[in-house]
């Protein structure tokens, strides 16, 4: 629009109609696919362009005469999720352009669509040592009574050479509240490892202490010597402290998690064991790719894998392959409702949300009868051919 035609009250206008045809869009199921185990759905759940207006412009006309975008959006991804009141609440991870992630809640009746924000994102309380960027929070509604929101605060890194701008570190901050409104802040986890990420606090006390899923890494970005889905436990959140990690599922050569695997959200307890959603790191000649998994761990003994379907069970599809980090699909949120339907929120390409739904009955019948990864190429075309010869003996 050229300046000296500029009505910024139409401007205005068109930017919020804009937005209001996006958060009263109605999502459908891709009726163009099809495994049984979920569906997926069309339209992602969250964009940039869900963000309100009024976080990204100044709307006084005399400060800001030709309503220039002043604190962009670059992205909304890597969603924990909870149901409160009947409503599905996602706290999103909001990258702005300046690369700072911050967390706010997006609400929604249907959950699969008409996604909104709450009127301002969450500021964080501090330790003693300032976050420099924050992301991907789980939430759990523990049995103690709060909800507790476990998330990657990164810092730069005490011991990086002067000069080097990249080294960073990544540790689990912990924020706890009763009403997803007033946050109070814990400790930073400590445990064995020198950096932790992905790490999720597990539902129910497990011999009387607070469980943990974890992720120890020697570095930030490698897993180094050890890698997999850890096990830890403490037994006070206010001085979250982890003597001893185990790994409940190592990193395997040659499968979807050979280079590093984590935890996504907390798991669902079922009558066959906890039900587990996890992602899968390897790397590929475009970079790394992430996928999601499954699996299964004993009801008394959650560290104890007892199921573990071959494969994944989310990859980035069509248009979800492409963004600001290529082929990635990642989950740090779902939610059960009532009458067993599971909503699985997965980001793409750390670029938008989308949905995914099933329901618990399906989800177990899939990571218990879906045959186990044999590790080796001859061992996998013999489980295809068995397959396809039971099929013909029908």
């Amino acid at each position: 629009m050229a300046f000296d035609t500029f009505d910024y009250t139409q401007a205005l206008s068109n930017l919020n109609k804009r937005y209001q045809q996006l958060v009263s869009r109605k999502n459908s199921v891709d009726a163009n696919w099809y495994n049984g185990v979920y569906e997926r759905y069309v339209d992602p759940v969250l964009t940039r362009d869900h963000v309100p207006v009024s976080w990204k412009y100044d709307l006084n006309p005399k400060s800001n005469p030709m309503l220039l975008e002043r604190l962009g959006i670059n992205a909304t991804l890597n969603s924990g999720a909870i149901i409160r009141d009947g409503k599905v609440q996602l706290v999103v991870r909001v990258e702005g352009n300046d690369r700072k992630s911050f967390f706010a809640i997006a609400e929604s009746e249907s959950g699969v669509d008409g996604f909104e924000f709450k009127k301002d994102p969450i500021f964080l309380p501090q330790t003693d040592r300032d976050d420099v960027n924050v992301y991907d929070m789980r939430l759990t509604e523990h049995e103690d009574g709060y909800i507790y929101g476990l998330f990657c605060t990164e810092r730069k890194d005490p011991e990086a050479p002067e000069g080097d701008t990249s080294m960073a570190e990544a540790q689990c901050g912990i924020v706890r509240t009763h009403d997803l409104l007033n946050w109070d802040r814990l400790p930073d986890l400590k445990s064995p490892s020198p950096q932790q990420r992905n790490v999720v606090l597990h539902p129910e006390f497990v011999n009387g202490e607070y469980a943990f899923y974890t992720r120890p890494q020697d570095g930030f970005i490698s897993t180094g010597k050890g890698g997999g889905i850890g096990w830890g436990t403490c037994k006070d959140m206010t001085n979250p402290v982890i003597d001893h990690e185990t790994i409940v599922h190592a990193k395997t050569y040659h499968t979807i998690y050979e280079v590093k695997n984590g935890q996504g959200p907390h798991p669902f307890k079922t009558d066959k064991g906890w039900l587990h959603l996890a992602h899968g790191v390897r790397n590929c000649a475009s970079g790394l790719r992430y996928v999601l998994y499954m699996m299964m761990t004993d009801l008394n003994e959650p560290w104890k894998v007892t199921h573990l379907p071959s494969g994944h069970f989310i990859a980035p599809l069509g248009s979800e392959r492409v963004g600001d980090v290529s082929n990635v699909t990642f989950s740090n949120g779902w939610v059960k409702r009532d009458n067993g339907e599971v909503l699985i929120y997965y980001a793409s390409s750390d670029t938008r949300m989308h949905v995914a739904t099933s329901t618990i009955d399906r989800l177990v019948d899939y990571t218990i009868n879906t045959p186990q990864d044999p590790f080796k190429s001859h061992l996998c075309v013999q489980q295809r051919l068995d397959l396809i010869n039971a099929n013909r003996s029908l």
